[in-house]
């Protein structure tokens, strides 16, 4: 039976959540280290991250940061307004937060731009084998998952933990240094708008996901949805996997042939 939420407390504080959502979180937390304690975090923060895996980096997370508008509008599809106080705040915030997301794909091919990889690479590039995972979740999710579900696994996850990683790159100094002096703020303008809105923007989705749930949605339910973060986790850290792994087979191929 339907019990509804609304949120009391402080938008950023677990406790606000209803107990269930709390476990969910508690028991996706090691997924989502995973994501954030990557390989790649550590070599791109300290600079040495090599210009195959930086261009593998830029080149296969890029249907996701191109489709990403696109998974908000497929979940506002399956609003509708006045059917529950769900809809209506998830509504009210893919509305507004699709307009957010429109202009973060050119902060993106600019950030591949400063870091050598350019624009025409990343849009007519091939990704590498297997990078697809994440873009590929998000779009079933997106478009075959209920509202809850689509929400949980792409503004609540996958932003999520892009906030987090977005903060760890932003905040280094040597890469910044990295990246040429001229035109280094155009560069860093996608990490500086995730690692700055973002440290609300997937609370924001908890607060959607656990007001069209309730207080007491079906064991089912909650696994369904826990599943459904915890995949999100997992595609994340398959697709970085990717990008380092090109660069790895082909040092080994370049170190046989020599």
């Amino acid at each position: 039976m339907y019990t509804r939420f609304e949120r009391t407390g402080a938008l950023t504080e677990l406790g606000s959540y209803p107990q269930w959502a709390q476990d969910m979180v508690a028991d996706c937390e090691q997924a989502k280290q995973g994501v954030l304690g990557h390989e790649l975090w550590a070599r791109m923060s300290e600079a040495r991250l090599d210009p195959l895996s930086t261009r593998n980096f830029m080149v296969g997370v890029w249907p996701v940061i191109e489709r990403f508008p696109a998974y908000m509008a497929l979940n506002l599809l399956k609003t509708r307004y006045g059917r529950s106080p769900g809809d209506n705040l998830a509504r009210r915030w893919l509305v507004r937060n699709i307009r957010v997301e429109q202009n973060h794909a050119e902060y993106w091919l600019n950030w591949a731009e400063g870091a050598g990889v350019a624009q025409e690479a990343v849009t007519m590039g091939r990704p590498p084998a297997g990078s697809q995972v994440l873009a590929s979740w998000c779009e079933e999710v997106s478009r075959s998952g209920d509202l809850a579900a689509g929400i949980a696994a792409t503004n609540y996850a996958v932003e999520g933990a892009t906030g987090e990683w977005s903060q760890r790159i932003y905040a280094s100094t040597a890469y910044a240094e990295s990246l040429p002096e001229e035109g280094r703020g155009k560069s860093l303008r996608w990490l500086q708008l995730h690692a700055a809105y973002d440290d609300t923007h997937p609370w924001e989705a908890l607060e959607i996901v656990c007001t069209l749930a309730g207080t007491t949605p079906s064991a089912d339910q909650v696994r369904h949805l826990e599943e459904c973060v915890r995949r999100s986790y997992t595609s994340m850290c398959i697709t970085l996997d990717h990008c380092i792994e090109q660069q790895g087979r082909s040092g080994m191929r370049v170190e046989a042939a020599a």
